[in-house]
C-alpha cells in the first residue's frame, strides 16, 4: 500500500499518546523522528521519546510542553571504530549486552512504563524489543523505517560471530509482533513485517533561505560552499588547507571543541541545524546515511560519498541516490590524503533529479495517528508476495547472488548486471551464437588465441566492443547499470593490444579441506567462469581517471606507471567499482613490499579489498619471479562465479589476472606453476587460508574431466572421464561461504594441532622402544606395551609425517584414534606443542579447537576419494552409482562433524535423500543417488551425483522448487563443465575501426 502527499494530517478530537522509541544508532534516527513527532504534536497529541540522542536533535526544532524525552538505551545499532568503519563483532557483543542479557528486566520495565504514560500506540525506529513490550502491555505498535537490524545483524553474525545468530531470530520475532511497517524510501528488504505502507521521503523542513544563511556566514554566493558530515573524524586525521580547491570553503559538522582547522574551513556548533546548511551549501561530502542522502536528495545537493564498511543500509541508500543524479563516490585514500578536487568538480557537474514528495513525516504521523484511534489498516492482498520477495532479496544482498526480482524498484535491485557477463548461457542457440561470433570478429581482430566455441567469451568480447560507444548517461533510465561501464570505457587505448584470459570456478566432487592435509582431491571446473582483459601501456598513453590524473599532479609526477582496475558486478557485492594505485606503491625501494605490508595495505578499506586478489597477483609476480612491470596495466574484471557459494569465485579471479598479466608481459608460465603462485596470493596477500586445489583445478583443468591432484603439495596425477552415464550437479544453499570465515579457519587449525600431536606420539613412544630404560613409561596417558617392535618403523615414519592423509584409516584407528582429545585450549596447546606448524593460520590462545574430528576427516577422507575414483572407472550398474552416491554421503556427515556443517547444505542433502528413496525413482532403478557440502563447508553449495538422463534433471529442479518452498531462496544450479584457463590460453586481439561513411 502507499500514501502519498494529498493524505495529509488533521487533529483529531481525541487526544492520544505516543510511545516513540528510537534506535541508538546515530542521529539519522533521530532526525527523521523529529519530522514525524512534530506532526503529532502539532495536531495536539503527545510524544514521549525514548532515545539516547541530545536533547538538542528534538528541542531545536520542537519547543513544545507535549514533547518528553526519556534517556533509555535498548539497542546500541552499529558499533563504529571509527567514522567510516564497523566493528561487527563488537556489534553482536554489544547488542547482547544491551538488548540480550537485560531482556527480562527490559520487558518488565516498559510494560511498566507504557501502562503508566496510558500510551494509545507504540512507534518504533526501529527498537526491537520495543514492539514485544507493547504486545506484552496489550498496545498495538507500528514501525517506521527503511532498514531493521535483523537484516544489519544478520551479515555480522556470518562474517563475525555465528555464536551470536540466535540474536538475528530474536530480533525478527520482535518485529513480528508489530502491526505494520511505514516504509521510508531506499529500504532494505524486511520480511519480517507483516504489512507494509509506503510513504515519500521524510526530510527536515528548511527554517532559512540559501541567501540568508550564507549572509549570516559572511559567504559570498560566489564563494563554492562544501558541508562536511561525517558525525565524528576518523581519528587522527587533520583538515589541510590544500584539500579544498582554489575559492571553497567547507563547512565541518561534528568537529570536537578542541580541533584545530584552516582558515578555509568553518567549523559548526554540535547543535547547528544542518538542513539549512545543506540547502545553502554547493555540495556535500560525507557517509551515506539516511539522513544525509533524504536531505541531498530533497535538496538537489550533490552528495560526493565514501562508502561505509559493514553497513548494509548504504547500498540501498547508494542506489536511490545514484538512481537522481546525486552522488559521486570518492575513495577512501582520496579522502584521508586529500585529493579531493577533482570529486567536488565532478559534484558540480551533477543535476540531482529527485522530483518526489518530501512530506514522509506529515504522511507518517497521520498513519499513526489514525492508528492510535482505532483505524485498521487493510492487509495488503500482495503482503505474502512482498514478505516472499523481500526474502529472496535479503538472500541475495547477504549472499551475493546475482539476480533481482522485476517488481522491485529500480534502486531496490542490487545490481544491474548484463546477463552475458554475469550469467553462463545454458542454451544459446546455434543461430545466435554464430551471430555473436560474426559481431565479435567484426569488432576485433583476433590476433592470437581461440574462442573455443565458449559463448561467455563471446559475449565479453560483445561487451568490450560496446564500451567504445558508452557514454556519460545524463538522464538515461539506465544510469546507475551504466557506472562500471563509464569507468570502463575509459579503461583502455583501443589503438592497442588487450589480452584476454578466462578461468572457471569449480565444483568440489570429492576431497574439498582435506586439500590441506595432502589429500587427494577430484574437482570439475565448472562452466561459470572468470574472464579478465589487460592492457599494458607506456603511462604517457594511458587515460587517467580524474582522481588519479590529481593524485599525480599533487606528487609532481607525470606519466609514471598506473595500475588501474574496474571490476563488473560491483554492486552484488557492496564493494566499490573501481581501483587504482601507482605501481610503484607495490615497490619498497628496490625491492617489492613484504606480503604483510600487502595485507594491511588492501585492508584498510574494505569496499577496495576485492582489489587484492587482483592487484596481489601484479606483487606475487614480482616477488617470486622478479618481474618489474615498468609500464601501465589498465585490467576489467567480469566473473560469473557467483561470490560466497564455494565454487572458487576468488580462485578464478586469481588465475584469470595472472594468465592476462602474463600473456600480456610475455611470461611463460606452466599452469601448475600459475595455480601455486595464485595460492600465494590468496594466503599471504587476501589473507585466507585455503589450499590449493582450486587455483588448480581453475588453472589446469579440462571440461567434462575431473582434474586428479595429491596436494602434497599439488601433484595433478591425471584426468579423470566422467563416465557418460554419470551426472555432476552443485545446488547452492544461499548461505554464504567463506574461506577466511572463522569456522575454516579453526577447523585447519584443529587438524595441524592433531597432526602435530601424532607425531609427538609417535616419536615419544619410539623413543621409549630405543630406551634402555624398562620402566615402560606412558604416553598420554596410555602405556606402550600394545606397541611390537615391528612398528619401530611405522612409528619413525608416523613421527616425521608431513600430511595426515598418509596416516592409514586403520593405522589411525588402532593407534591414535584414543589418544587424540576432542578438543584443546589454543594456551594449552602453545604450551605443550609450541606450534602447530601451518604457515598461513594462527592459533588464538583464547579459543578452544575441536582436535579429534578435524584431524579424523582427511585420514579418512583420502580414503572415500580414492575409492570414488577407482568406482567412477569400474563398470556401469547400479551398485557403482549407489557406492558413489554412499561416499558423497559419507564425506558429508563428516564435515558435520568438524562443524563446518549448516541448515540449508543439510536440508539440501536430505531432499537428495527423500528423492534418492522415493517410490518412483525405485521404480526407475535410481536417479539421484548422493550429496555433500563442498569446498569450505559453512554453508555454500553441495555436490549431487545422478544418473545422466531427463528424470534426474527433472529432479534437480524440484529439489530447487521445494527448497524455495521451505526457505523462500531460489538455489543457484550449477550445470556443465568448460576448461581451466591453461586449456583456454589467451587472447590477443585489437579494436577494428571502419572509416566515417558518411
Amino acid at each position: 500500500m502507499r500514501i502519498d502527499e494529498d493524505d495529509q494530517i488533521s487533529a483529531s478530537p481525541k487526544h492520544l499518546v505516543f510511545a516513540y522509541y528510537v534506535t541508538g544508532h546515530g542521529f539519522g534516527h533521530a532526525t527523521r523522528v523529529v519530522e514525524v513527532a512534530r506532526n503529532l504534536i502539532a495536531a495536539g497529541h503527545d510524544v514521549h521519546v525514548v532515545t539516547g540522542a541530545p536533547n538538542y536533535v528534538f528541542t531545536t526544532e520542537i519547543q513544545s510542553p507535549r514533547l518528553f524525552i526519556r534517556k533509555v538505551l535498548l539497542d546500541c545499532g552499529a558499533v563504529q571504530a571509527d567514522a567510516l568503519t564497523v566493528d561487527r563483532l563488537a556489534s553482536l557483543e554489544k547488542y547482547s549486552q544491551t538488548a540480550v542479557v537485560p531482556r527480562d528486566s527490559i520487558l518488565a520495565t516498559e510494560v511498566e512504563w507504557l501502562n503508566s504514560i496510558k500510551a494509545d500506540l507504540v512507534v518504533s525506529d526501529v527498537v526491537p524489543v520495543a514492539c514485544r513490550a507493547a504486545a506484552d502491555a496489550g498496545i498495538r505498535s507500528v514501525c517506521v523505517t527503511n532498514f531493521s537490524w535483523d537484516f544489519i545483524y544478520a551479515e555480522y553474525v556470518m562474517a563475525a560471530g555465528h555464536h551470536h545468530r540466535s540474536i538475528v531470530w530474536q530480533i525478527a520475532e520482535d518485529y513480528s509482533h508489530c502491526e505494520f511497517l511505514i516504509r521510508l524510501p531506499g529500504y532494505c528488504p524486511m520480511p519480517a513485517f507483516r504489512d507494509v505502507i509506503d510513504v515519500p521521503l521524510v526530510a527536515r523542513r528548511l527554517h532559512k533561505s540559501r541567501a540568508e544563511v550564507r549572509e549570516e556566514l559572511g559567504i559570498g554566493d560566489d564563494v563554492k560552499l562544501v558541508i562536511f558530515n561525517f558525525g565524528g573524524q576518523p581519528a587522527g586525521w587533520n583538515l589541510k588547507k590544500e584539500y579544498l580547491p582554489e575559492g571553497w570553503l567547507c563547512l565541518v559538522c561534528g568537529a570536537s571543541e578542541d580541533q584545530l582547522v584552516p582558515p578555509n574551513f568553518i567549523k559548526l556548533t554540535k547543535d547547528v541545524y544542518t538542513p539549512d546548511l545543506i540547502a545553502a551549501s554547493d555540495c556535500m561530502l560525507g557517509k551515506i546515511g539516511y539522513g544525509t542522502v533524504s536531505e541531498a536528495l530533497a535538496y538537489k545537493l550533490p552528495f560526493v560519498f565514501v562508502r561505509r564498511d559493514y553497513f548494509n543500509e548504504e547500498p540501498f541508500l547508494r542506489n536511490m541516490l545514484e538512481y537522481y543524479q546525486g552522488g559521486v563516490e570518492m575513495i577512501r585514500r582520496d579522502l584521508l590524503t586529500g585529493r579531493w578536487k577533482p570529486y567536488l568538480e565532478r559534484a558540480l557537474s551533477l543535476k540531482p533529479c529527485y522530483e518526489g514528495s518530501i512530506n514522509g513525516g506529515e504522511v507518517a504521523a497521520r498513519i499513526l495517528q489514525d492508528t492510535a484511534v482505532g483505524k485498521n489498516y487493510a492487509s495488503d492482498k500482495l503482503s505474502g508476495a512482498r514478505r516472499l520477495r523481500d526474502a529472496i532479496i535479503l538472500g541475495y544482498q547477504l549472499q551475493r547472488a546475482p539476480g533481482r526480482d522485476i517488481s522491485i524498484p529500480e534502486w531496490y535491485s542490487l545490481a544491474e548486471n548484463e546477463l552475458g557477463l554475469r550469467k553462463a548461457m545454458p542454451s544459446v542457440e546455434m543461430s545466435e551464437e554464430i551471430s555473436l561470433a560474426k559481431s565479435c570478429t567484426e569488432d576485433f581482430e583476433i590476433l592470437q588465441g581461440d574462442l573455443h566455441g565458449l559463448s561467455d567469451t563471446l559475449s565479453f568480447l560483445k561487451s568490450l566492443a560496446e564500451l567504445s560507444t558508452v557514454q556519460d548517461p545524463g538522464k538515461n533510465t539506465e544510469k546507475r547499470r551504466m557506472r562500471e561501464h563509464i569507468a570502463a570505457a575509459g579503461l583502455f587505448n583501443w589503438e592497442e593490444e588487450i589480452y584476454i584470459a578466462r578461468a572457471p570456478g569449480r565444483l568440489d566432487v570429492m576431497g574439498g579441506i582435506a586439500d590441506y592435509s595432502g589429500s587427494l582431491v577430484l574437482q570439475m571446473p565448472i562452466r561459470e567462469a572468470c574472464h579478465v582483459a589487460v592492457q599494458r601501456i607506456h603511462p604517457s598513453k594511458q587515460k587517467l581517471w580524474k582522481h588519479a590524473q590529481a593524485r599525480q599532479l599533487a606528487k609532481g609526477k607525470e606519466s609514471i606507471p598506473v595500475l588501474q582496475i574496474v571490476s563488473y558486478g560491483s554492486e552484488i557485492s557492496n564493494r566499490g567499482p573501481t581501483f587504482d594505485m601507482d605501481i610503484s606503491e607495490l615497490m619498497d625501494g628496490d625491492k617489492p613490499i613484504s606480503y604483510e605490508k600487502a595485507n594491511k595495505f588492501f585492508a584498510q578499506d574494505p569496499s577496495q579489498k576485492w582489489a587484492s586478489y587482483v592487484a596481489g597477483t601484479i606483487l606475487v609476480l614480482m616477488t617470486e619471479l622478479g618481474v618489474r612491470f615498468d609500464n601501465s596495466i589498465s585490467m576489467l574484471v567480469s566473473s560469473a562465479v557467483p561470490e560466497g557459494k564455494g565454487v572458487s569465485s576468488s580462485a578464478s579471479v586469481e588465475v584469470a589476472s595472472m594468465s592476462a598479466l602474463a600473456a600480456a608481459h610475455g611470461l611463460d608460465i606452466s599452469p601448475r606453476d600459475l595455480a601455486l603462485l595464485c595460492q600465494k596470493v590468496e594466503n599471504h596477500v587476501v589473507g585466507a587460508p585455503c589450499g590449493v586445489m582450486d587455483q588448480m583445478t581453475s588453472a589446469c583443468g579440462e571440461a567434462n574431466k575431473l582434474l586428479a591432484m595429491i596436494c602434497q603439495p599439488a601433484e595433478v596425477i591425471g584426468l579423470v572421464d566422467i563416465p557418460s552415464h554419470v551426472r555432476f550437479w552443485g545446488i547452492d544453499s544461499g548461505i554464504r561461504h567463506s574461506v577466511g570465515g572463522t569456522d575454516y579457519g579453526s577447523v585447519r587449525i584443529g587438524a595441524f594441532m592433531g597432526r602435530k600431536m601424532i607425531k609427538s606420539m609417535a616419536s615419544s613412544v619410539m623413543s621409549s622402544f630405543l630406551s634402555t630404560d624398562d620402566s615402560h613409561q606412558l604416553v598420554d596417558g596410555n602405556g606402550i606395551d600394545e606397541f611390537e617392535e615391528d612398528d619401530v618403523e611405522l612409528l619413525e615414519s608416523e613421527a616425521s609425517l608431513d600430511y595426515l592423509c598418509n596416516l592409514s584409516p586403520h593405522r589411525y584407528e588402532s593407534v591414535y584414534a584414543k589418544r587424540l582429545p576432542e578438543s584443546m585450549l589454543g594456551e594449552t596447546f602453545i604450551q605443550k606443542y609450541n606450534d602447530h606448524n601451518d604457515s598461513v593460520t594462527v592459533i588464538d590462545q583464547r579459543h578452544s579447537y575441536g582436535v579429534k574430528s578435524q584431524a579424523q576427516h582427511p585420514i579418512y577422507e583420502n580414503f572415500r576419494v580414492k575409492a570414488f575414483k577407482s568406482l567412477l572407472t569400474a563398470q556401469s550398474s547400479h551398485e557403482q552409482l549407489t557406492s558413489l552416491g554412499e561416499l558423497l554421503y559419507q564425506c558429508h556427515y563428516s564435515y558435520s562433524a568438524c562443524g563446518l556443517g549448516s541448515d540449508g547444505t543439510d536440508r539440501l542433502v536430505k531432499l537428495v535423500q527423500e528423492m534418492q528413496h522415493s517410490r518412483i525413482s525405485k521404480s526407475e532403478n535410481g536417479t539421484l543417488f548422493g550429496a555433500k557440502i563442498t569446498g569450505g563447508g559453512s554453508g555454500g553449495t553441495v555436490c549431487v551425483v545422478g544418473r545422466n538422463c531427463m528424470r534426474s534433471s527433472e529432479q534437480i529442479l524440484e529439489i530447487q522448487q521445494r527448497y524455495k518452498n521451505a526457505t523462500g531462496y531460489l538455489p543457484f544450479l550449477f550445470e556443465g563443465s568448460s576448461p581451466g584457463a591453461g586449456k583456454f590460453g589467451y587472447l590477443k586481439i585489437r579494436r577494428r575501426f571502419f572509416p566515417d561513411k558518411s
